[in-house]
């Protein structure tokens, strides 16, 4: 599916991001670059603030300090909302609405394309839920009827924590290359994702996350050379080496 919507051509900088909660620091000094069209993986253990990274890159948390600019400006709130979608984990929006209402909603109110809504129920596997309602569904079900959601959203810049959690290894695969997909036409998509063997396969590029703190950022290939990883280089052993 081609996608031929104007994509923030510049990507995104984070620039010294961090954020406190009283005597604890969730991120500490991150900065990194998002590149158009690509799919950044960021990764990292439960607790290295992956969620609170997001969030503050989002808008939806205020960073203590640091900026998140586009195009060499930084980004205030409307541009956030013009560019940037988040889809946190673990949510049940709209419980009592059927998966059909949400995909309609996306298009209608969220301002997607309606041309789409095809494509994405079948790459997610939509179609057996489609007049479920948000709130029966199970975890995996209810983690692609989200996803949809964000898919059909129209910003450029798509983020999403654990697309894969709650998935089977047919249905992580299968979200995978929706995702690759969706990269491949022009958006652009920042995943958390803790389970590095589906960061490995969906993912162009990665920051390494650990306490707080960025450890590393760049392909398999670069971060290897850094860690000094011998050949093949496997995305988990080199994320020991450099945190």
């Amino acid at each position: 599916m081609e996608d031929s919507r104007d994509r923030s051509a510049e990507g995104l900088h984070i620039c010294q991001l961090s954020k406190r909660f009283g005597r604890l620091t969730a991120i500490d000094n991150v900065s990194f670059t998002v590149r158009r069209g690509e799919v950044l993986g960021i990764i990292g253990p439960n607790g290295a603030g992956k969620t609170t990274l997001l969030e503050c890159l989002a808008g939806v948390l205020s960073a203590d300090a640091g900026s998140v600019e586009s195009g060499g400006q930084p980004l205030d709130a409307a541009g956030r909302v013009r560019s940037l979608f988040y889809l946190p984990d673990a949510i049940t929006p709209w419980p009592a609405q059927t998966v059909s209402w949400a995909l309609r909603f996306a298009v209608g109110f969220l301002g997607g394309r309606s041309n789409d809504v095809h494509d994405v129920m079948r790459d997610l596997d939509l179609w057996p839920l489609v007049d479920q309602r948000i709130g029966t569904l199970s975890k995996g079900q209810r983690k692609r009827a989200v996803l949809a959601v964000g898919l059909l959203a129209p910003q450029g810049i798509l983020i999403s924590d654990e697309p894969f959690d709650g998935l089977d290894l047919r249905q992580t695969r299968a979200v995978g290359a929706a995702l690759r997909r969706r990269a491949a036409g022009g958006r652009t998509l920042i995943l958390s994702i803790h389970q590095i063997d589906d960061a490995a396969r969906v993912c162009d590029r990665f920051v390494l996350l650990s306490g707080g703190r960025v450890c590393g950022e760049g392909t398999v290939e670069e971060l290897a050379g850094r860690a000094g990883a011998a050949a093949p280089p496997n995305l988990a052993e080199v994320f020991l080496a450099l945190t």
